[in-house]
C-alpha cells in the first residue's frame, strides 16, 4: 500500500510546503496534506505529530552535524574557530538543489508568527547545544556561551543571504564571507566605556 512506500515523509513534506505556500499555513490541514499525495490522515500522523513539525522535521540531523563539527575541531582551535568549522562542516545540508525548498520554507515561516517563534527557539536550542559541546572541550562558561551565540548569529546571517533571490554562491562561501566580516569587526578597536578600565 502507498502508506508504506519509502520516502513517505519526504512526499508529505514536499506536499505540505507547496500547500502552505499557495494556500497559507493556517488554511492547510494535515488531512489535506495527506490527501494531496494519496495518503490518509492517519499515515500523516505516523510521520509527524502535527503539521508544524513538517517544517522542522530533520532539524536534529543538522544539529548533530554541527555538534560533530565542534567535536572534530583541532584541540588547539579557539572556541569561535571550532564553531566556524562546525558551520563549514554543515554546508552539505545546504546544497544548490535544496535552495528553492529552503526559500519557500523561510517565506512560510516568516509569514506566521507562531512558526517564526518556533524557529527562534530552535536557534536558541542550537546555541545551548553548541555551548554545551564547547564546555565539554574544556572551554569556560563565558567563552563557550559567546562563541556558540556568535556562531548561531553567523549561521543566521549566512542562511538569510543564501536564500535571497538571485543568490547562487554556496553556503560554505557565504559562511566564510560572514565569518571573515565578523573577525574584521572584532579586530577593530572597540571603545571602553569610562570607568571600566
Amino acid at each position: 500500500m502507498a502508506r508504506w512506500e519509502p520516502g513517505t515523509a519526504k512526499r508529505l513534506q514536499a506536499a505540505a510546503l507547496e500547500l502552505f505556500a499557495t494556500r497559507g499555513y493556517e488554511r492547510t490541514t494535515a488531512t489535506e496534506i495527506a490527501q494531496s499525495v494519496g495518503l490518509t490522515e492517519r499515515t500523516f500522523f505516523r510521520h509527524f505529530s502535527d503539521k508544524r513539525e513538517v517544517l522542522f522535521h530533520g532539524t536534529q540531523l543538522l544539529v548533530q552535524a554541527l555538534v560533530d563539527g565542534v567535536r572534530g575541531a583541532p584541540p588547539d582551535a579557539s572556541p569561535l574557530d571550532a564553531v566556524a568549522r562546525a558551520l563549514w562542516s554543515a554546508a552539505p545540508f545546504f546544497s544548490a538543489e535544496r535552495r528553492p525548498h529552503s526559500r519557500t520554507r523561510k517565506a512560510v515561516i516568516d509569514e506566521n508568527p507562531a512558526l517564526a517563534e518556533r524557529e527562534l527557539r530552535k536557534m536558541d536550542d542550537l546555541a545551548a547545544t553548541l555551548a554545551d559541546t564547547l564546555r565539554a572541550r574544556g572551554v569556560d562558561e563565558l567563552a563557550a556561551t559567546l562563541a556558540a551565540q556568535t556562531g548561531v548569529a553567523v549561521f543566521g546571517v549566512a542562511f538569510g543571504r543564501w536564500v535571497r533571490d538571485g543568490e547562487e554562491r554556496s553556503f560554505e562561501e557565504i559562511v566564510t564571507e560572514v565569518y571573515r566580516e565578523l573577525l574584521s569587526l572584532a579586530g577593530a578597536a572597540a571603545p571602553v566605556p569610562h570607568g571600566t578600565r
